[in-house]
């Protein structure tokens, strides 16, 4: 299977795109086993069903290029946009529903928004696509209350694309890099304020600012390696901390735990949890809105204990104190997934120097093909 992009070198936004899959995936494995083969031995990277169209998250920056609305990618490092007609590594769903954006912006004279100038309205756009249903959803990030003619636009959009559930707006007037703001409030301008996607043989609901991992069909495969490294029990209690939407937590609520309790700062996104609960009628399961470090920190200093433990966390890792906290709540098991081997490496060394657990495996992931990011597994078990 073969990629290629015209524009790699320009945006930068994919580092091996138009190299052959196989020299991507041993510039990977070589930077893993430098990084994490100190603390065990490292399993053969996971490669990836799909090297194309994987993305189903896709966040295009907007502007102007002789008069006309343009999307594209900010040349990494730099406010430079970089207009891209087409990308590889999107679905190819999105990349038709941008076209359209993109004429119709153009038709109704909708311009793009210029943080130099401080003028404009269409600031960036935001399209979820589910894996495995033909459902769309289109967040518009503007700069001002309403886009003009926004309700023609969407109605176009779904005339054009039946399978888009929903478009709405999300004002972010902040001057960041961010696409939404922290606490994005969303109006509904067509249909709904989220989609559904299936993973793991469950439904769960995608909304504008829900962390669901961009290559879900790799994501499957990742949590069905965390689940087999957790080798949960019926009498098992669970804490998935860093939980998000509850992607994590449901899974293991049913696949035979005990009790699992899913822990996550985003308010938002624990309100999306509880719905996927419900939805796939989880009574095992319950969210908390609390920061992943406190909560672990106070429930260590009541007594309370966990027999397994998932983390997820952002790329920055997780914080000496969450890792102090862990250990005093002595799980039998902890499954570390991680998104940074840098961050994962300064953890591990923390684990082997200050915690009672082995570190027993460690499974690589290509979660992202053509770029230099790596998913991993580590299981880690009390000594």
């Amino acid at each position: 299977m073969r990629r290629h992009c015209n524009l790699s070198g320009r945006c930068g936004g994919c580092t091996f795109v138009n190299i052959p899959y196989a020299d991507e995936l041993l510039d990977k494995r070589v930077a893993e086993e430098r990084q994490l083969s100190r603390f065990c031995s490292v399993a053969p990277i996971l490669r990836s069903d799909r090297i194309t169209g994987y993305r189903c998250k896709v966040q295009a920056v907007c502007g102007t290029e002789d008069g006309r609305l343009v999307t594209g990618i900010y040349r990494r490092g730099s406010h430079k946009l970089i207009p891209v007609r087409s990308c590889p590594l999107e679905d190819e769903r999105a990349g038709r529903i941008l076209e359209t954006i993109r004429s119709l912006s153009n038709r109704y004279g909708i311009t793009a928004y210029d943080e130099d100038m401080g003028y404009g309205e269409l600031r960036h756009v935001l399209i979820r696509v589910a894996a495995h249903a033909d459902e769309a959803l289109v967040v518009l990030v503007t700069a001002v209350d309403s886009l003009s003619h926004e309700s023609d636009l969407a109605a176009a959009i779904h005339q054009k694309h039946p399978f888009v559930k929903g478009v709405v707006a999300v004002k972010n007037r902040e001057r960041t890099s961010m696409v939404l703001p922290e606490d994005p409030a969303v109006r509904i301008i067509y249909g709904r304020g989220y989609i559904t996607d299936r993973l793991c043989g469950l439904r769960f609901r995608i909304s504008p600012a829900s962390f669901y991992q961009v290559n879900p069909y790799m994501a499957e495969r990742l949590y069905k390696i965390a689940m087999n490294m957790a080798m949960l029990r019926p009498d098992d209690t669970v804490i998935d901390a860093y939980s998000g939407t509850g992607t994590i937590a449901c899974i293991a609520a049913s696949c035979g735990a005990g009790r699992v309790i899913g822990i996550e700062s985003n308010p938002a996104a624990v309100h999306d949890a509880e719905e996927n609960a419900g939805m796939n009628g989880l009574g095992n399961v319950s969210f908390i809105n609390a920061d992943a470090s406190k909560y672990m920190k106070e429930a260590a200093k009541r007594g309370e204990r966990c027999d397994v433990l998932f983390l997820d966390p952002p790329r920055s890792g997780a914080s000496e104190e969450f890792l102090a906290a862990a250990s005093r709540m002595a799980p039998e098991r902890i499954v570390y997934i991680s998104c940074n081997p840098d961050s994962l490496q300064r953890d591990l060394r923390y684990v082997r120097r200050f915690m009672p657990y082995r570190i027993v495996g460690i499974q690589p992931v290509d979660m992202f093909p053509a770029s230099e990011h790596i998913e991993t597994a580590v299981l880690l078990v009390r000594r």
